[in-house]
């Protein structure tokens, strides 16, 4: 059983202010963007434990030279990553060859109006869209005490813009790791060096599958 009740937690990471991100370095290879919130930015862990550092890591230990790029903020919203889509593109320097996109926890844990959400969601695939950037949706589930009329029109949204957008979806980036407190900080609820080695793990799949179509 899912531990949702440690789930309000993620709201306890201060809000780091965005900042432009330094441009990719250019190299050979598929350059990914993690585009995301404190699960994407590794919250709580030492330079190269977070979830960028380590899906780069795996993805070449499989063959593949990519590189990936952590545009994660902590405490970011639907809101927050609508406003600094564009720059964040702009401050790259490079086009991605896909974008992993990551965000709606903070919103659900803030009650935030499902639609709102999801428009924010459809403003950031059409950014996307519009510049020829394939995306891989990274889903979230939301906490039941929310209630059954909230939870359905919540979790309706990833796989809705997924379709929408011809996206890849991975309906859920904990899957494995909520309520297993030996992957979690002692937050009980942001992954740990080998919870994010879980989350790198079952995603990957879903980010090979995508990286291949961009090479059909």
């Amino acid at each position: 059983m899912l531990r949702w009740f440690l789930f309000p937690a993620l709201l306890a990471a201060t809000p780091v202010a965005a900042q432009a991100p330094a441009p990719a370095a250019k190299a050979d290879g598929p350059l990914i963007l993690a585009f995301g919130d404190s699960l994407t930015a590794g919250y709580g862990l030492g330079r190269g434990l977070g979830f960028a550092p380590q899906l780069q890591d795996t993805l070449r230990r499989h063959g593949v030279k990519a590189r990936v790029h952590d545009a994660g903020v902590s405490g970011d919203t639907t809101a927050g990553g609508r406003a600094r889509i564009g720059w964040t593109l702009q401050r790259l320097g490079e086009k991605p060859t896909l974008a992993i996109v990551e965000l709606g926890a903070n919103d659900m844990l803030r009650g935030v109006d499902p639609a709102v959400t999801e428009a924010n969601l459809d403003a950031i695939l059409a950014e996307l869209k519009k510049q020829g950037i394939p995306v891989l949706v990274a889903g979230m589930l939301a906490a039941p005490n929310l209630g059954p009329d909230y939870r359905r029109r919540y979790e309706a949204i990833f796989p809705s813009l997924a379709r929408k957008y011809g996206a890849d979806l991975y309906p859920f980036m904990l899957q494995g790791v909520v309520g297993n407190r030996a992957l979690l900080l002692s937050d009980g609820v942001h992954p740990n060096f080998e919870g994010v080695k879980r989350i790198v793990t079952g995603m990957l799949p879903t980010v090979q599958r995508a990286l291949a179509k961009t090479r059909a």
